[in-house]
């Protein structure tokens, strides 16, 4: 019997070519990119998930009363919350950015040639890192790995790269960075962090390093004694559940408020595990990952598989009456309803499978592509983690038994007399089958109109005006190793040999760069007669040189520029500083004229001598922070502006060539690494980036569903109109009538989908735009450039059926059976 209905299911799939292909490729695009979203997500909810004591682990973070949450905190907190805290059983301080520099060898691979390597992947951790994370320990023990001070864990790549085959432990390095120069014994190879993981260094140092005053370099905001200094990130061990963190978060609120009666920040306690995806859309800690995209991504995934799914109702109820009279027959001769819809559900079954094992085909096709838009190493095993798999498993099959149940039970309930005499109709399933074309279409137009948002808004953030120029400035990291005992003759060449390049138009050395952070954040700064809470409102303090403001073309609002008397003398002899207009604003001034010359405390009275007009130094996902900007003539990064004169210098490979030869000379021992300013400052809209990629993939592959669907549709309602079509020619009718007849009832349900889709999708949209501090508006073109579109593939997909048909031999078709 089982062999029976398989054969004629198979021989019905043959019989209908054009329906079964529209439905497989219908059902395996839906599924497919259903997958490799589904593979997405289960990344995103793996990560970090591998951490034995994730439960207990808890970030410690502040937040202002203005709502702002800050995850960097200052270096004395933690130590002091274990001594008053009993609940704190450990803690671990992780300085994620604060080591990054050059790392040098005298005894690496090679012991005649000295070896340098910029890093961008370094901390300086506490001696908990090891018993806290699980990150397992190749050689060393983790107990005592980064237990003594000038000691570093490298990772088992990291080792092999500075000491090839060699036993790395024992062996030293130099660390060339903001701390100057500072030599490490290696006491620990830990296995190389998994991408999935948060924290990923190549190299941890002993963050005990820092306690030592003459490893500091004069950066006495790192001090480790610090209440102020905040650039570290802190981990808090607690007990285990039910332990309830926010009664912990309360009592530290209580005994901080008890030490410091006018600080109205507050202490808050984020379990480890919604680091990367926060606990909820309303989460207000910060994150490494999105949980608005994981769960974006999870209904188009969902979205893009109903659409699928109805496709496959609509075609198959469509083709109802094709199989009415083999119904009837089957019913006469004594087939039981259940046997009839076995059947069918049989047919639905091996259409799904084969739909499913294409589907499969066609990910491991595009894996490779699919990998590098959402640049993550993924595969179809990553599903096995947290149940994925049997998920999507569940999901299939119980789509699979919805639709193809739907079918079977619509085709058998069919009556036999009525199907026989050729009576029945199939009337009945028309409102589905419009229902279902309209919800396909909707979803479609409303993925149309969401992409259209996200590109104009992504245009707006890198076309508006930024106030401050970026185009042909190159910008070389600073030098971190000093072979010769001091940078200053090396800087002061450079600056030499640059001023009489003709190229060169700018240049400045300073600490901070447009698209990159601020050096730190700092309160406990005021002007005279504060009001109260002005002494604990925080600021984004920007280290620069008197020829930063030139170079990147910012203008002043009020007041001068540093002098170069002022940059040489650094801010805390010169006792000058700059502040933007958000900042003026924020200590009280009526006015940035009414800001200069005025004096503000921070631990010193500093004279405010000018005040910068607000610029986008980061992103415009959120609004301009207050900025106080401090002297200082270091060798930091060097930006160098190049004329836009063609004529002058050369290629530019020929200008990048000269500079790397100059910088090499005057900074040995430094590699050469560069980047353009205007290429960095546009990476950080690269999430908006990948949403419009994934919305304009997702809108084609939804619309394509749909007109499948909607070809198929066409197709066999013409099929069934043949003889009517054939009377009408013979009548007169033209070939245009025909085509406006066969077309003006589908183009109806894109009109309704488009009125459907347009609010809910400026709803979804409007809500996504709220997240930016500037942002783009509705216009009407939005919508109306979707519902043309959409109106025009419909009309594509209609037409060229109806006018095959309209071209068909009058005398064929009414002389079709």
């Amino acid at each position: 019997m089982l062999l029976n209905y398989l054969k004629i299911a198979l021989r019905n799939l043959r019989k209908n070519r054009v329906f079964s292909l529209i439905n497989i490729a219908g059902l395996a695009l839906g599924i497919a990119a259903f997958v490799l979203i589904l593979e997405y997500v289960a990344y995103e909810r793996s990560v970090n998930r591998f951490q034995e004591k994730l439960a207990t682990l808890y970030r410690l973070s502040t937040q202002t009363p203005e709502g702002d949450v800050w995850v960097d905190m200052a270096p004395a907190v933690a130590p002091l919350a274990k001594r008053e805290f009993p609940e704190v059983k450990d803690y671990c301080r992780i300085a994620e950015h604060s080591a990054n520099g050059i790392v040098s060898l005298t005894n690496g691979r090679d012991a005649q040639v000295p070896l340098s390597f910029r890093e961008s992947k370094l901390a300086y951790a506490d001696a908990s890192f090891f018993t806290l994370f699980t990150f397992p320990l190749i050689k060393g023990t983790a107990s005592a790995a980064l237990t003594q001070p000038n000691t570093v864990a490298l990772s088992q790549s990291q080792a092999r790269k500075y000491f090839g085959d060699a036993k790395p432990l024992g062996r030293t390095l130099t660390l060339n960075n903001q701390f100057g120069k500072t030599l490490y014994t290696v006491t620990a190879v830990y296995a190389d962090m998994p991408p999935n993981s948060d924290l990923f260094f190549d190299a941890i140092f002993s963050l005990q390093t820092l306690a030592n005053p003459a490893n500091l370099n004069g950066n006495d905001w790192a001090r480790l004694d610090s209440f102020y200094g905040t650039y570290l990130t802190t981990f808090l061990q607690l007990p285990a559940q039910p332990f309830d963190a926010s009664v912990l978060a309360a009592k530290f609120n209580a005994f901080n408020k008890k030490a410091n009666p006018k600080d109205e920040n507050l202490f808050l306690l984020q379990p480890a595990a919604n680091i990367h995806l926060a606990a909820s859309l309303s989460d207000v800690y910060q994150t490494s990952g999105s949980l608005g995209f994981v769960y974006l991504l999870s209904g188009i995934a969902g979205l893009i598989l109903l659409i699928a799914w109805f496709n496959y109702v609509n075609l198959s109820t469509a083709g109802a009456l094709k199989r009415a009279k083999e119904v009837g027959v089957r019913k006469v001769i004594g087939a039981g309803q259940g046997q009839l819809i076995w059947q069918f559900l049989g047919e639905s079954f091996l259409l799904n499978v084969v739909g499913f094992v294409t589907a499969l085909l066609l990910v491991m096709a595009l894996q490779g592509i699919f990998n590098q838009f959402v640049g993550k190493e993924l595969s179809l095993s990553i599903l096995n983690t947290d149940g994925f798999w049997l998920v999507g498993a569940v999901l299939l099959v119980v789509g699979a038994i919805v639709s193809g149940g739907y079918v079977a039970f619509a085709l058998t309930s069919f009556q036999p007399i009525q199907t026989l005499k050729g009576t029945y109709q199939a009337g009945k399933g028309g409102w589905l089958r419009k229902t279902l074309v309209v919800a396909q279409f909707s979803a479609s137009i409303a993925l149309v109109i969401a992409t259209l948002v996200l590109y104009r808004q992504l245009q707006y953030m890198q076309s508006k005006d930024l106030g401050v120029r970026l185009a042909q400035r190159v910008v070389i990291k600073g030098p971190s190793v000093n072979l010769n005992g001091s940078f200053k003759p090396g800087t002061e060449a450079l600056e030499h040999e640059l001023s009489q390049l003709s190229y060169v138009k700018n240049f400045c050395q300073t600490s901070i760069v447009p698209g990159n952070f601020y050096n730190f954040t700092a309160n406990g700064i005021a002007k005279q007669n504060p009001r109260i809470g002005d002494d604990k409102k925080s600021y984004s303090m920007g280290i620069v040189d008197d020829r930063f403001l030139k170079t990147y073309e910012i203008k002043l609002a009020a007041g001068r520029n540093f002098t170069v008397r002022e940059a040489e003398l650094g801010y805390e002899k010169s006792a000058k500083l700059m502040i933007n207009e958000t900042s003026a604003r924020q200590l009280g001034f009526a006015s940035p004229e009414k800001a200069v010359g005025q004096i503000i405390n921070w631990g010193q009275p500093f004279e405010i001598v000018g005040v910068v007009k607000d610029y986008h130094h980061q992103g415009l996902q959120k609004a301009i922070d207050p900025v106080i900007f401090m002297p200082r003539r270091s060798v930091s990064d060097l930006t160098v502006q190049l004329t836009t004169d063609p004529t002058q210098g050369g290629r530019i490979q020929d200008k990048l060539a000269e500079l790397e030869r100059l910088y090499k000379a005057s900074y040995p021992g430094n590699p050469f690494e560069f980047y353009f300013a205007d290429e960095n400052y546009n990476r950080q809209y690269q999430s908006e980036q990948q949403y419009g990629q994934v919305f304009t993939l997702a809108s084609v592959l939804a619309i394509f569903i749909a007109c499948l669907g909607l070809f198929g549709l066409v197709a066999y309602t013409t099929e069934q109109r043949t003889k009517e079509i054939g009377v009408r020619k013979v009548l007169g009718a033209s070939i245009t009538s025909i085509v406006a007849l066969l077309s003006k009832d589908f183009l109806k349900l894109v009109l309704v989908a488009i009125g459907i889709a347009s609010p809910l999708a400026w709803w979804g949209m409007n809500s996504w735009l709220q997240t930016f501090a500037y942002k783009v508006g509705f216009e009407w073109w939005i919508f109306a450039l979707a519902a043309l579109l959409a109106t025009g593939i419909a009309v594509a997909t209609v037409s060229f059926q109806s006018i095959k048909a309209a071209l068909m031999n009058p005398v064929k078709s009414l002389r079709s059976d």
